[in-house]
């Protein structure tokens, strides 16, 4: 087995940062249907203290950590 020469090593090192990453292709927002569609379930959590606040997650599947609208 050959061995890389260590600039190429180098090379393929610096370079892995800049290949985009697969979640930057999601959509920001889902709607409740297509989290569930996609696999996963919607998880509510409270915000705050005081006044009530909710942030909706979606959770598994296609659209993990994607914001539920």
């Amino acid at each position: 087995m050959r061995k890389l020469p260590y600039a190429l090593l180098t090379a393929l090192v610096l370079a892995a940062p800049a290949v985009p990453a697969h979640a930057a292709a999601r959509p920001a927002d889902v709607t409740a249907s297509q989290c569930i569609a996609g696999g996963g379930m919607i998880i509510i959590s409270a915000v705050g203290n005081g006044s009530p606040s909710y942030t909706k997650r979606c959770q598994g599947g296609i659209h993990d950590g994607q914001t539920v609208v």
